[in-house]
């Protein structure tokens, strides 16, 4: 693969795929908004864009408005949230039809929660995605190293949480349970599918997960755990709420991706490594 496009290299997938792609060696060409005001995919008619993509021999199409719960609890119903994610649809797919560039569009396993407008804006690039029969991926919740605080995800959120409060707050009572995925095994997952494109088609279920579910009260007890081992008392605090970003819906993950790909590291294990890796900052 000569020229790889990542679309999003800035974001929670984007900058660690970004990292473990140039150390395998490839030639890899970041887009991000955060990096320079003109690689905002909203633009319409987006020369730098349009370039890109032309320039690109695949490209993985990453990039949207989102952040973890938190953060769609807060936005995700506002006209900018849709708005926004429906411009960078618009703009990229349009050239992504007019180049006929093979690509992998990032969903999630939200995308059949009509109720959630992150999901129905997911599903609507999964339509997309098959009309130009580029490949989709689903992913359930990964997690890894975030610089972006606003956007954190609740693993990167209960860490910093309980390094500046000693408690880790939860938005929930900490009953639902989710898969978790360490970036890491992520970016191996998405390599593969890039390298056996031809063996997958738009209507394949790539599933990429852990395949195992944690529940959110668990994870902030490891997280605590880890700030034990330092010697720091940290407190867990549920709150009486339910879920009301996936109102603890539950999807059953696809194992077809599992003949290529198989996770390999333990939710104890990821969280370690992204523990060790904060705790200087703190």
């Amino acid at each position: 693969m000569k020229n790889i496009l990542i679309l999003g290299s800035s974001g929670q997938i984007g900058a660690h795929l970004t990292t473990f792609l140039k150390n395998k060696g490839y030639e890899v060409r970041e887009f991000d908004v955060v990096r320079d005001e003109k690689e905002d995919l909203t633009i319409h008619k987006n020369y730098q864009l349009e370039t890109a993509i032309f320039k690109s021999d695949f490209v993985f199409f990453l990039a949207f408005d989102v952040g973890g719960s938190r953060y769609l609890k807060k936005y995700q119903h506002t006209f900018d949230f849709i708005h926004n994610n429906s411009r960078i649809m618009v703009n990229v797919f349009d050239l992504l039809d007019k180049y006929k560039k093979p690509f992998i569009f990032a969903s999630s396993q939200m995308s059949n929660m009509a109720y959630s407008p992150y999901g129905s804006l997911k599903n609507l690039g999964e339509l997309y995605t098959k009309a130009l029969k580029g490949l989709i991926v689903k992913f359930w919740n990964v997690y890894g190293l975030e610089r972006d605080h606003e956007k954190s995800h609740v693993i990167t959120d209960f860490i910093l949480k309980g390094a500046s409060t000693g408690t880790i707050d939860m938005l929930t009572d900490g009953t639902e349970e989710r898969e978790f995925l360490y970036a890491e095994d992520c970016c191996e997952a998405l390599e593969i599918i890039m390298n056996n494109y031809g063996d997958f088609n738009s209507d394949d279920n790539l599933h990429i997960t852990s395949f195992r579910a944690t529940k959110i009260i668990d994870i902030a007890h490891i997280i605590g755990g880890q700030f034990n081992l330092i010697g720091k008392e940290v407190n867990v605090q549920p709150s009486q709420e339910k879920d009301t970003v996936q109102f603890d819906k539950k999807n059953k993950p696809d194992t077809f991706i599992m003949k290529w790909w198989q996770p390999k590291t333990s939710i104890e294990e990821g969280i370690r490594q992204i523990f060790n890796e904060m705790k200087n900052d703190f």
